[in-house]
């Protein structure tokens, strides 16, 4: 059970670093459904530049700039040219299946060394607790600082409540003299750096090593957690360690007698994605009172 545990964080972290990045840009009325291509760019990125330098930090920074840099070019086309959010979104998710595969190729199959484990002496390797809450590397706590920065971010500052508003009313928000578009693109540059960090993630802790389409999904499930969690972090920080907890079944579930086939257990993330968003659904009014009133809707504005 202490392994599986440990296991659960280690592999709730990408889910939170993405979906927390678009669960800020969701917010502020952007819809983008590239999660899935940013995390994957920013995987390549970090661990090419980690296996050419050596650097894991250079490494992290190259995979959220990448991620930040395909979330600029989503802002360009959906916010700057007004193209379907939506659309623009699976665009940008196919381009960037296309162009990991591309840059990463001459990385397939080398590996590098994993991120080192942080620890206290004396409590990480006497006690099972600390085992468990200590022994990870930094970008596990790096995901848990960001989700109560962004829970700060939005309910307790005037710059979050300005985001939430021009997500809710971008037109009233703009009459009040707010830059609506200036804003909503800031928040898509977050929404592609964390994602992008997600994607790193995977790449230099969760399996150090890089290989095609290694995100296996897990952008679509970021995104799915955002509606799941109601466009609230602290809903959304549950829920990635709930997913992360049914995707750590088909590894562990054989092991304490399950007796499903493999082929369910590999698919059981998905089918409780599913299954969650059609609990949430059934909730209309409670969809409705968190939802950002203008998600996907374009903006322009008048002079």
């Amino acid at each position: 059970m202490e392994a599986f545990l440990i296991s659960v964080l280690i592999a709730a972290t990408p889910f939170l670093l993405a979906g927390l990045g678009e669960l800020v840009a969701e917010r502020s009325g952007v819809l983008n459904l590239g999660v899935e291509g940013m995390m994957l760019v920013g995987a390549v990125a970090a661990f090419a530049v980690t296996y050419t330098t050596g650097s894991a930090a250079a490494g992290m920074l190259a995979g959220a700039g990448a991620g930040a840099a395909l979330a600029g070019l989503f802002a360009i086309v959906a916010l700057g040219l007004l193209a379907n959010q939506a659309a623009t979104g699976l665009a940008l998710t196919i381009f960037g299946v296309g162009a990991s595969g591309l840059i990463g190729q001459g990385f397939v199959g080398q590996t590098i060394k994993p991120l080192q484990k942080l620890g206290i002496p004396g409590l990480t390797d006497t006690t099972a607790l600390g085992r468990i809450l200590l022994g990870h590397d930094v970008m596990v706590y790096l995901a848990l600082a960001l989700a109560l920065a962004v829970g700060w971010f939005l309910n307790a500052t005037r710059a979050g409540l300005m985001l939430r508003a021009i997500g809710d009313n971008p037109e009233g928000a703009h009459a009040l003299g707010f830059h609506v578009v200036r804003v909503r693109t800031l928040a898509t540059l977050f929404g592609g750096f964390c994602a992008g960090l997600g994607g790193a993630y995977l790449s230099l802790a969760y399996t150090p090593m890089w290989g095609e389409n290694m995100t296996a999904g897990r952008g679509w499930i970021a995104l799915a957690l955002v509606v799941f969690a109601t466009w609230r972090p602290g809903r959304l920080v549950a829920g990635a360690y709930l997913f992360a907890t049914v995707t750590q079944l088909q590894f562990y579930g054989q092991d304490w007698g399950i007796r499903l086939p493999s082929q369910f257990l590999a698919m059981a993330p998905y089918l409780a994605t599913i299954a969650a968003l059609v609990i949430i659904s059934r909730d209309v009014n409670l969809t409705k009172a968190n939802a950002p009133a203008a998600i996907g809707r374009p903006f322009r504005a008048e002079r």
